[in-house]
């Protein structure tokens, strides 16, 4: 691992909304509270959680998408958190996004070619005379070939589409990219393809990810680290082996009992751990540990005091009383 790319600092974002039939009442939705970590050079690090539990609002925050409500965003040596549009655009060049909808964010009325040349054209990357080479190279790094650039996008797969929208945040020629659920949209078979050109184009132009997902097999494929989230806060962050063969925290202990087993022995034999009750609300989360209300291990202290991030050693943390010390 390199030095550290990005650097966040006690990352907080919450959203103001009105509830009620007439929208009279005032309340916050606890999105992000207290999230701190960093993203070396090179590595790809995974979100993982159940839906709603912040992982996209982390990656848009990180990008100054959605404005944080308090905390840093360090790149470059700067807070980039608090920069306003004007400041951010070159910025931008540098952090790039994959969706998770390919087709909703690729403009119907531009050629495939319009959409990967127009960030080329806005950054004055190259003249006009050398924008078709600059787009045809694009879309071969991405499994395409020239004449795509002719289609629209309603033309194409979804993998295809996936794939443009791959080569449009490459066009810019950052060296972090968001990848924001960018494989749950596509078939299995597909999946697989689109990970291996993120890993191909990673080596190939020295990336860095943050690879957001729900699926465990393919975060444990193309993962340097994991992080888990729950309600806003991490729970657990390691390395790929320590979190997926050693998980600390309770929560990520279930979330690790979910992923299948390719042994068919070891697949009858292994244990499940099931979780019972539901996620509380973000409106409403619940005090000291956030996870208390569905942990089995839960203490008196867990209602309580709010755990905190521990280091257990080659940079397994955890945040957990019953693991603590």
């Amino acid at each position: 691992m390199s030095t550290a790319l990005l650097r966040i600092e006690n990352l907080r974002k919450h959203f103001p909304v009105r509830l009620g039939a007439f929208g009279e009442k005032q309340a916050v939705v606890h999105a992000l509270d207290d999230v701190s970590f960093e993203i070396a050079e090179g590595e790809t690090l995974s979100l993982v959680g159940e839906s709603g539990c912040g992982k996209s609002t982390t990656g848009f925050a990180i990008l100054n998408l959605h404005k944080p409500t308090s905390g840093r965003v360090v790149y470059k040596g700067e807070d980039i958190a608090v920069f306003d549009e004007k400041r951010m655009r070159p910025i931008r060049r540098d952090l790039q996004i994959v969706f998770q909808d390919p087709y909703s964010t690729l403009n119907p009325r531009m050629t495939v070619g319009e959409a990967v040349g127009e960030p080329i054209l806005f950054h004055k990357l190259a003249t006009r005379a050398e924008l078709p080479g600059r787009i045809e190279r694009l879309l071969g790094d991405v499994g395409l070939n020239a004449r795509f650039a002719q289609r629209y996008p309603h033309e194409l797969s979804g993998g295809q589409r996936q794939r443009v929208a791959i080569a449009r945040a490459l066009a810019c020629e950052p060296r972090f990219i968001v990848c924001d659920e960018a494989i749950s949209a596509l078939d299995v078979s597909i999946q697989a393809q689109i990970i291996n050109l993120l890993v191909d184009l990673q080596a190939k132009y020295g990336l860095t990810y943050l690879f957001i997902a729900h699926d465990l097999a393919v975060v444990r494929h193309i993962s340097d680290r994991v992080g888990v989230m729950y309600l806003g806060r991490f729970a657990e962050l390691g390395t790929r082996q320590q979190v997926f063969s050693n998980p600390l925290h309770p929560y990520t202990k279930a979330l690790m009992s979910a992923v299948p087993e390719a042994d068919p022995v070891a697949e009858r034999t292994r244990q499940r751990q099931i979780l019972t009750g539901d996620v509380p609300s973000p409106l409403d989360p619940p005090s000291g540990c956030r996870f208390h209300t569905r942990c089995p291990i839960a203490m008196e202290q867990c209602r309580s005091v709010v755990p905190e991030w521990h280091d257990r050693g080659a940079g397994h943390f955890v945040a957990c009383h019953a693991v603590a010390g």
